[in-house]
């Protein structure tokens, strides 16, 4: 797998930004209470969750740049569902606006990082605050790390507003950059064999029982993210026997639950 650079993503956190503003134009006021592609979420709550993650996201690089940290939400997790559910039934007009405000105050944040030139010197003094090494709150890491988060919130959230927008779109680096991070996903006792159609295949997990994952890179994706796949491709097989998909561990939280 290709390893994405800071200026890629920044390239990709742009036109991801871009896919969700378009969506929401295109949609109704009778579109907002319609359901999602999220059990018991309405597109309201998905626009809401996107507009809140964008504005978190930017909170964090905002604080990082001054050398400081601050929790992705004011509340923690409460506070994340507190604030969408509070949000969700706004007029399509509101969510509108305030998805725009979100998207272009993260944006702007991004655009904004210094040049990581000590990163890339491998020199951790002088990659300091303002660049993509610099630390926030969120897992623990580094803006880098939130830029990540917030791509895959908004290509998957994208999806989610079940507007015909699937995971069919969704490009081969992203999908990549999933089977990466919801190796999280993977039982202890299991190992996944992911052989995307026409690529060469990726083992996630170090267990012991062993599953071939096999179908389009896409669907794949969609699977580990939780999500239907949108091209019906996916199979499963053990010791080359068909078998049922494995269950997989919960989605790795950002924000912890109380």
């Amino acid at each position: 797998m290709t390893a994405i650079t800071p200026d890629a993503l920044l390239a990709e956190l742009h036109k991801a930004a871009d896919a969700v503003s378009s969506l929401a134009a295109k949609l109704t006021e009778a579109d907002v209470p319609a359901p999602s592609a999220l059990p018991g979420w309405t597109r309201g709550h998905v626009l809401a969750h996107i507009t809140g993650i964008s504005n978190a996201m930017a909170r964090q690089l905002e604080y990082a740049a001054r050398g400081e940290t601050v929790e992705l939400y004011d509340g923690g997790y409460d506070g994340r569902t507190k604030a969408i559910e509070m949000n969700a039934g706004h007029a399509l007009e509101q969510h509108r606006a305030d998805l725009d405000t979100a998207l272009e105050r993260a944006l702007r944040a991004f655009d904004s990082l210094a040049a990581d030139a000590g990163a890339a010197s491998g020199n951790a003094a002088a990659a300091g605050a303002g660049s993509w090494h610099a630390p926030i709150s969120y897992r623990g890491g580094v803006v880098l790390d939130g830029g990540f988060a917030l791509w895959r919130e908004l290509v998957i959230h994208a999806s989610d507003l079940n507007t015909g927008r699937g995971s069919e779109t969704w490009s081969r680096p992203f999908c990549e950059h999933l089977f990466s991070f919801l190796a999280a996903r993977v039982p202890e006792d299991q190992k996944l064999v992911l052989q995307p159609l026409g690529m060469p295949p990726v083992t996630i997990g170090t267990g012991g029982r062993s599953t071939v994952i096999s179908g389009m890179i896409t669907d794949i994706a969609a699977w580990l993210a939780g999500r239907e796949p949108s091209l019906g491709s996916l199979r499963a097989s053990a010791a080359a026997d068909g078998v049922d998909l494995p269950e997989l561990l919960p989605w790795p939280a950002g924000v912890p639950a109380k």
